[in-house]
């Protein structure tokens, strides 16, 4: 029996945007600066970028090409190819399920924000302990969140060519413009501080781009070459099943070469321009101090720097966190609809009705996660060493720093070693094209991404900790 109401996208063009805008996401706005500025400005995004090119390329083309070639979700794709491996579908179905018990919290969160700036309330939120006051109410989080939800729940239900792809080509573009004019003004800035000492936007480019190799070392290069592994994950929507559930709505005339060279540009650029954006700014007012705030940079550094800018900073603040608010919106579309296909396909139903009974199940999880800051609030230290966690950074660890890297890992073997690269390449030649990186593709995903995978799944969970203060 055929899945109701399966859809496909009309062309390459919505394919790519809505691609590229599961791709863009919070993480691409705020996580990206931070640790551009933490790992050595310039050293992270050269490390980043040749990543992209090889890794992020080999993920998503493989992700993509599963989805086409099946014509099957996420979860039904593996077992499609091989009933031995269907296990790895229902692995990889695990982590969107995670993924949207807290998204559409952190939707909540920028939603308040933008509303805060809006309505004349942008000076309280540059007040020592406001994020913190809100995340801890019982009440405030979840009405906001519920908004978000409901947004995220609309543009599903709606379906693939009238829903997805209809708001990503209206939303893509102008989150494009707005990313790009706020990078020119940051980089316009200039203030003297109560020191005396001035520090323009162009310096804090600088500090943004030039590498600094101070205090370089193997062993923090690997912690670099680590954290712009994990990037890739948070970047380009891979190892989640959601490349492979759009590649499924892909036609089969569409370039994939093409799609995918476009959507890598769309997601590095945004995740670049992002860099260009946050990091002059708040070089300009704060100091290289202001860029070590780590998850916190965008709901406690950011508006204190849009105070500092006077009236000019409350207009982009609004502007700033509408593309916010766009990025995450669209991140979690690709999450919901990932979910919403799997289950239409395992209980054969349609998509009206499964898309209302996960929005109403993921508005009672996400109120949960939400809760975790007050009335299910505990602290733990998680297997990666991070301290003082609670129940969101939880979830976030189990699905992007646990099963992300395992199933990348699981999936490079399966495609390597089990089918071979040749039937990736096949769907990628599938009308005549050139499969320019070929040769590349095959090397990475049989030998380099499985060790890399391996490396960075011990690391991520604690275990390579353990085996170097055995060898101490």
């Amino acid at each position: 029996m055929e899945t109701k109401n399966k859809g496909v996208f009309t062309g390459s063009i919505g394919f790519v945007l809505a691609a590229a805008g599961s791709a863009v996401g919070v993480g691409n706005i705020w996580r990206f600066p931070y640790l551009a500025a933490r790992d050595g400005g310039g050293l992270f995004i050269l490390v980043y970028l040749v990543l992209v090119v090889t890794f992020g390329f080999s993920l998503l083309v493989t992700d993509i090409a599963i989805g086409r070639k099946t014509g099957k979700n996420a979860l039904e794709a593996f077992g499609e190819i091989d009933k031995k491996w269907d296990f790895l579908g229902k692995i990889t179905f695990v982590i969107p399920a995670i993924i949207m018990t807290y998204y559409g919290v952190i939707g909540g969160w920028v939603l308040k924000y933008f509303v805060d700036f809006v309505t004349g309330n942008a000076a309280e939120t540059a007040q020592d302990g406001y994020f913190t006051g809100f995340i801890t109410s019982q009440i405030s989080p979840i009405v906001y969140m519920l908004i978000f939800m409901a947004f995220t729940s609309l543009v599903v239900y709606a379906g693939v060519d009238k829903g997805i792809e209809k708001f990503s080509k209206l939303v893509m573009p102008g989150l494009i413009f707005m990313v790009i004019g706020i990078a020119v003004f940051s980089l316009t800035l200039r203030h003297t501080d109560a020191n005396g000492v001035t520090r323009t936007g162009m310096q804090g480019l600088a500090v943004y781009l030039i590498p600094d190799f101070t205090g370089l070392t193997a062993s923090k290069f690997l912690n670099i070459l680590l954290d712009a592994m994990s990037q890739l994950f948070f970047s380009l929507s891979v190892s989640m099943g959601i490349m492979i559930t759009y590649g499924s709505y892909v036609k089969k005339e569409v370039d994939l070469n093409k799609s995918i060279t476009q959507i890598e540009i769309f997601d590095t650029g945004v995740a670049l321009l992002a860099g260009v954006m946050i990091i002059p700014a708040v070089y300009v007012f704060m100091g290289k101090e202001g860029m070590t705030s780590g998850p916190s940079l965008m709901f406690i550094a950011l508006p204190k720097v849009f105070q500092a800018m006077g009236t000019a900073g409350t207009i982009v603040g609004i502007i700033f966190f509408v593309m916010v608010a766009f990025a995450a919106l669209t991140s979690c579309v690709s999450i919901m609809e990932t979910l919403v296909a799997g289950c239409m396909s395992m209980f054969k139903s349609d998509r009206k009705k499964t898309s209302l009974v996960i929005a109403v199940i993921y508005a009672v999880l996400a109120a949960v996660i939400c809760l975790g800051y007050n009335v299910f609030y505990f602290e733990v230290t998680l297997p990666n060493g991070a301290a003082q966690q609670q129940l969101l950074d939880v979830m976030d660890y189990i699905s992007n720093s646990f099963l992300m890297p395992l199933i990348a890992l699981i999936t490079s073997i399966f495609v390597g070693w089990v089918i071979k690269p040749k039937w990736i390449s096949d769907e990628m030649q599938f009308n005549g094209e050139n499969f320019g990186r070929k040769n590349m593709y095959t090397i990475m995903v049989k030998y380099i991404t499985p060790v890399i995978m391996a490396v960075l799944f011990v690391q991520s969970t604690g275990i390579l900790n353990m085996i170097v203060n055995i060898f101490k």
